[in-house]
């Protein structure tokens, strides 16, 4: 009895120690409470917090020259469509929502649009496609 006792006090101090330990690796996390080390970020659309890269629709930065490295970034469509957010910047924050009135075919916010393509998407900026 003793032997279940002191074993039962050990697994459960284990626990809360692994617990409390969990809650300090990994890094920062944004105000919404994504973990940002592990690459979350959190989603507007979805209101949960979501890795961008692991969307099921995906754009791929142009190269540009001298630039070293090509980013990539993921499209959230709200379910009635009318809203994308993406995902661009090295900022977890660096989200953008981007709406569509109507008929248009494009979703906008100021310079940005994302545009249907023929694979796919455009990401536009003062209409110079940036990702692909």
């Amino acid at each position: 009895m003793k032997k279940t006792i002191l074993f039962s006090t050990i697994l459960l101090g284990s626990l809360v120690f692994a617990q409390e330990s969990g809650r300090k690796i990994g890094g920062s996390r944004d105000t919404h409470g994504c973990l940002n080390s592990a690459g979350y970020t959190y989603s507007h659309i979805k209101e949960k917090c979501i890795r961008s890269w692991e969307q099921k629709i995906k754009l791929v930065e142009l190269e540009t020259p001298g630039k070293t490295w090509v980013g990539n970034t993921g499209v959230i469509f709200s379910k009635d469509k009318k809203k994308a957010e993406i995902f661009i910047g090295k900022s977890p924050e660096n989200s953008m929502i981007l709406s569509k009135d109507g008929k248009e075919s494009a979703w906008k916010n100021g310079e940005y649009a994302l545009v249907p393509a023929k694979k796919g998407y455009e990401l536009r900026k003062n209409n110079v496609v940036i990702y692909k």
